[in-house]
């Protein structure tokens, strides 16, 4: 039954601490070591006070922050010999590599992915993150890599199939700051939200019978219900079909067309075919490889 569903998917503390820190080192609007900030007077800079570093900074530098997840396997996860690992990090690993630098990995949790780019504490995050028109007024988005919509998972002894009738003494599963949370909120307000930090706690969370279900990405609840004895994905597909790209600080063009035109440039070596099939066949199988993938910032 998984996998049928499977078959689905179409696919101001730290910033008064930055301005703190630029004013020391006379770098108006930037933090030590953290580039420039978005220029002033620009749309940009009236949005939010980002800082950032430009994509000649980073080169300067030797070393680009990615934001990625550090318990969300098979997208980005910590594996037992303490390594980044995961569809996320394979990709991060090449920005790093053809941009001749090293990666330092960030580990972040969904809801605090667009405050790590606008202080500065990564220059990319890579962390499963949904395009979406809100989130793009506060950070700004490249090409897609993936596909993406809502799901839930809840045991195999009572399964979800619809939230229509929804138990009002029943709780939701949300990981706060994400899609799901959002979605929920505005379509189904009656709908009691039991919200956590990360995905562990969370899948702790259902696994423990805090809640009747949980809800986030289609992709991640199969993930879970596949790696997970007595788990079914009983809504694979809820509210709008969206895609997964990369995000940067608002106003950060340089790196923004770098990652563009390099996302463009790996679609013609079926780049992110190879990541899904290093990182996500186990789990997914390879039926679903052209479900999933986005390629080269298009939707073939």
């Amino acid at each position: 039954m998984k996998k049928l569903f499977v078959k689905r998917i179409v696919a101001l503390a730290a910033t008064v601490t930055v301005a703190f820190s630029a004013a020391a080192c006379g770098n108006s609007g930037a933090a030590a070591g953290n580039g420039d900030a978005a220029p002033a007077g620009s749309e940009a800079a009236e949005k939010t006070n980002a800082v950032y570093r430009t994509l000649d900074e980073i080169k300067q530098g030797g070393t680009i922050r990615i934001g990625v997840f550090s318990d969300k396997n098979p997208f980005g996860y910590v594996d037992e010999n303490g390594e980044y690992q995961g569809y996320d990090v394979y990709f991060a690993r090449r920005l790093g590599e053809d941009l001749g630098v090293d990666v330092e990995f960030v580990s972040t949790e969904a809801a605090n992915r667009i405050e790590y780019l606008q202080t500065g504490k990564v220059d990319v995050i890579l962390a499963n993150f949904t395009v979406t028109k809100e989130r793009a007024e506060e950070v700004d988005f490249a090409l897609p890599y993936m596909h993406v919509a809502l799901g839930v998972v809840s045991p195999d002894d009572k399964v979800v199939e619809s939230l229509d009738g929804w138990d009002r003494e029943e709780q939701m599963i949300v990981i706060s700051g994400t899609t799901a949370e959002t979605y929920l909120t505005e379509n189904y307000p009656d709908i009691p939200l039991q919200k956590y930090d990360s995905y562990a706690t969370a899948k702790n969370a259902l696994e423990n019978g805090n809640g009747a279900a949980w809800a986030n990405d289609n992709t991640e609840v199969i993930a879970f219900a596949m790696q997970s004895e007595g788990y079914t994905v009983g809504i694979p597909e809820l509210g709008s079909q969206d895609t997964i790209a990369p995000a940067v600080s608002l106003g950060n063009t340089t790196l923004l067309e770098w990652i563009n035109e390099e996302i463009r440039l790996l679609g013609s070596e079926r780049f992110f075919h190879a990541d899904y099939e290093a990182t996500l066949a186990d789990t997914y199988g390879m039926d679903y490889e052209e479900s999933l993938v986005v390629e080269g910032g298009g939707t073939q």
